[in-house]
Formats: structure tokens, C-alpha cells, sequence
């Protein structure tokens, strides 16, 4: 059984994580054998844009936006931060020129492990009351009995979603090295 729960749960968001990193090594290991490192420089802004376009899923969640289903926004959200960060991976490469882009490199994949992280936990407390309700429906239990318990257990799904109240500090500590970045480049880049 528990076997069966890390392959099915855990293993997926790793081999997402690993794959990141290994198609980043890939493609800024192409690009150096093939004299395209040029190209990465202009990943940046592709990788910046994904990554805001990722938010839209934010701002449906907070009310901002009506419309877009907020299930295909945050798949959409999943997959552009992911594939922003690829870009914004390949974009900073192998190379070590300063701190700050390093600051924001390494933040941004605390991000998307926590995106990862946060990923799997929704899932599985999802899961977990989908299940008991299951098991609920098919108990002699009367209709109050059966709602005390889902109640009790949708708690559970509520205490997973306040893992966004660590995702976001993060996200935004990301943000902020990201913009000085992008500051400092804009300011110290030769017109």
C-alpha cells in the first residue's frame, strides 16, 4: 500500500522536478555545442512572460478576473510556471556572473518545488475525502452523522489549501529578486 501511494503520489511531482533540471542541462548543453548561448539571453523574457501569464490563476482565484475555469487556469498556471521556469533556467545556464540573478535562479525553483509540493498535497487531501465520503455513503450512518464526519474532513482539504500562505511568501521573495534583476540588467545593459 505504500509502496503503491509513493508511485502513484510522490513520484510523479519529483520525475516533473528532475525533468526540469535535466532538460535544463540538455538544452544549455545543445546551445553551447551548437554556438547558440545567444538564445538564452531571450529566453528570459520569454520564461518572465510565461511565468505572469501563469498568474491569471490568481487573480480568477482572488475575484480579480470573472472569467476562465478556475480548474483550467491553474492547469494552465502549472504548466506555464513550469515551462517559464525551463525557460528562465536555460536563460541563466551554467554560467555565474552575479548574485541577484543566482538569488532569483535558485528562488524560483524553491517556488516551483513548492508549486510541486502543494500540487500533490491538494491532490492527495482531495482524494482522501472523495474516499470517505465513499465510505460514508456505503456506512449505516444517519445523514448528520455522515455530515460531522465530512466536515471534520474537509477541514483536512482546507489546512492543505493554507499551504499557499507558504507558496506565496516565496513566490513573492522570488518576484522581488526577479525584478532586480531585471532592473539592474536594464540599467547596467550596453544600448
Amino acid at each position: 500500500m505504500a509502496i503503491k501511494f509513493v508511485i502513484s503520489k510522490v513520484i510523479p511531482s519529483v520525475l516533473l522536478f528532475i525533468t526540469l533540471i535535466i532538460l535544463t542541462i540538455l538544452i544549455d548543453y545543445i546551445f553551447h555545442q551548437f554556438g547558440f548561448v545567444w538564445i538564452g539571453r531571450y529566453l528570459g523574457f520569454v520564461g518572465t512572460l510565461l511565468i505572469i501569464l501563469s498568474f491569471i490563476y490568481s487573480l480568477r482565484k482572488r475575484k480579480l478576473i470573472s472569467s476562465g475555469s478556475p480548474k483550467k487556469l491553474l492547469q494552465n498556471h502549472e504548466f506555464l510556471g513550469w515551462f517559464g521556469a525551463l525557460m528562465i533556467l536555460v536563460h541563466g545556464g551554467i554560467h555565474f556572473n552575479a548574485v541577484i540573478p543566482w538569488l532569483a535562479l535558485f528562488s524560483m525553483l524553491v517556488v516551483v518545488a513548492s508549486g510541486l509540493t502543494g500540487k500533490y498535497l491538494l491532490n492527495n487531501a482531495k482524494e482522501s475525502l472523495k474516499k470517505k465520503k465513499t465510505e460514508l455513503i456505503d456506512s449505516t450512518l444517519s445523514t448528520e452523522e455522515m455530515e460531522k464526519e465530512l466536515l471534520f474532513n474537509s477541514l483536512l482539504v482546507d489546512s492543505m489549501q493554507k499551504w499557499r500562505k507558504v507558496h506565496m511568501p516565496l513566490t513573492m521573495i522570488f518576484a522581488a529578486f526577479a525584478l532586480l534583476h531585471i532592473i539592474i540588467t536594464i540599467l547596467l545593459w550596453r544600448w
